[in-house]
């Protein structure tokens, strides 16, 4: 504490940061939080927004995993027939129109080399709807099971979700826990019993890692000796770019736990991989063998005892009753035209990679370090995030003084990670117009704080 009020005494006497001072102080102040290491994503969007609005100055945006390219035309031309054939005005089926679930039945099996039925893949209002579907309803199963184990560090939102739902969780920061011993981690958290689900994303928000598929084996086995099911989000599919995964049909394919188990849900955005995330359409593909699983305990929630029902037609008809008709013709349309390999996803998207490269090395230069900075002993992949910390600032602390330097991020205890004095940055919204204007916002920060 008596470091951060040095550091604050030391900014407060500066006050010629490159974004106004008093207006970033009283912005601060009026989130009313004790520490805006804190913060959630969406507090520090409005905390900047507000900021922005005041001062007329626009901040390098690290914060918030918005896609920055543009969506394909493929889209664009399959929504608006979607709409001059007048499907706005009618209702879209719950489950989803029967093409696009042909084409995610066939995405996966060309993509990720396995077989889902297309009554297994289903539309979502995002892959965020898909895990508030999935704890309604993995949750649920066992009366005597009452949550989720997050292998973090992951998607903050989602431990908000089981907390609105009243949901038990626990989690723990893998970092330090890579191949085998991967097992008896987490051995000691199933091991009670408790817990009725497994969530990770692959390649990892926020540290970029990605499992190996040893790693993969070990989730499988555990969650089959203690039956969990395990929700595997693939938000990034095929961003982990050290790999080529965009040839339908070849290998390689992209990591999955559905090679070594059946008791698996997949959530496939999107929203990163298609740049897709204005239309809010995700996808979620149910292992067949779990879609007709039946579990007596449902049915204390739910009219049916079977799993795949429930989620349809119980739970995702109560929350939104399906995806919009356009968002739905536009996915199939993007879906079936990398199905039949005239659309490469990947090619669009290494430009986060790119920039991730260039971004990294600004910091690094500047006196920043990588927190998260390998992946089980090999080089961490350019991609759509990285972490980064500054000698002797906590997160929070470095947080609170990059808004005054205009840089904006979250801080790692968010995320459920253990490096409490680090920064989650995202580069989807840095493109190369702004490379300068970080570089030098770095090396002025730099200069005031490294004591040189």
């Amino acid at each position: 504490m008596l470091f951060s009020a040095l550091l604050l005494k030391k900014i407060t006497m500066i006050k010629n940061t490159p974004i106004n001072f008093d207006v970033v102080k009283r912005k601060i102040e009026e989130t009313n939080l004790p520490d805006i290491g804190n913060a959630s994503i969406r507090e520090i969007v409005r905390l900047v927004n507000e900021v922005e609005a005041e001062t007329g100055e626009q901040y390098i945006r690290m914060e918030m995993g918005v896609p920055g390219l543009d969506l394909s035309e493929i889209a664009k031309k399959a929504e608006k027939k979607a709409l001059d054939d007048g499907l706005a005005s009618k209702y879209a089926m719950i489950e989803g129109v029967p093409v696009l679930k042909e084409e995610i039945s066939r995405f996966v099996k060309m993509f990720l080399d396995i077989d889902v039925k297309p009554q297994g893949c289903v539309p979502t209002v995002g892959s965020l709807q898909g895990s508030m579907i999935l704890f309604l309803v993995a949750n649920r199963t066992d009366a005597s099971k009452e949550g989720t184990l997050f292998i973090d560090p992951g998607f903050p939102v989602q431990k908000l979700q089981c907390q609105v739902l009243g949901h038990q969780y626990k989690s723990f920061d893998v970092f330090d826990y890579r191949g085998e011993k991967l097992r008896d981690k987490l051995e000691s958290f199933l091991k009670d019993g408790k817990m009725s689900s497994i969530l990770y994303s692959n390649p990892n928000n926020p540290s970029w890692i990605s499992f190996t598929e040893s790693e993969l084996k070990i989730i499988a086995e555990v969650a089959d000796k203690y039956d969990v099911i395990v929700i595997e989000d693939l938000a990034y599919f095929g961003m982990d770019f050290r790999k080529d995964y965009s040839h339908p049909g070849e290998a390689p394919f992209q990591p999955t736990i559905a090679k070594y188990t059946d008791n698996y849900v997949l959530l496939i955005s999107s929203s990163k991989s298609f740049s897709y995330a204005g239309q809010r359409v995700g996808m979620m593909a149910i292992s067949d063998k779990l879609f007709q699983r039946k579990y007596s305990d449902l049915k204390r929630f739910y009219s049916t005892d079977g799993f795949g029902y429930s989620i349809i037609y119980n739970t995702l008809y109560a929350l939104s009753s399906g995806v919009p008709h356009t968002p739905q013709y536009g996915l199939t349309a993007l879906l079936k035209a990398a199905n039949n390999g005239e659309f490469n996803f990947r090619e669009g998207i290494l430009e986060y990679g790119k920039r991730a490269k260039v971004m990294k090395k600004l910091f690094l230069d500047n006196g920043f370090k990588l927190v998260y900075d390998n992946d089980e002993g090999a080089e961490l992949a350019d991609g759509f995030y990285f972490t980064i910390s500054y000698p002797g600032m906590t997160g929070g602390e470095l947080l609170e003084k990059f808004l005054y330097y205009g840089i904006s991020a979250i801080a790692l205890q968010t995320t459920g990670s253990d490096r409490t004095e680090g920064l989650r940055a995202c580069v989807s919204q840095t493109s190369e117009d702004k490379y300068s204007i970080l570089e030098s916002r770095l090396k002025a920060f730099n200069k005031e704080f490294s004591g040189k």
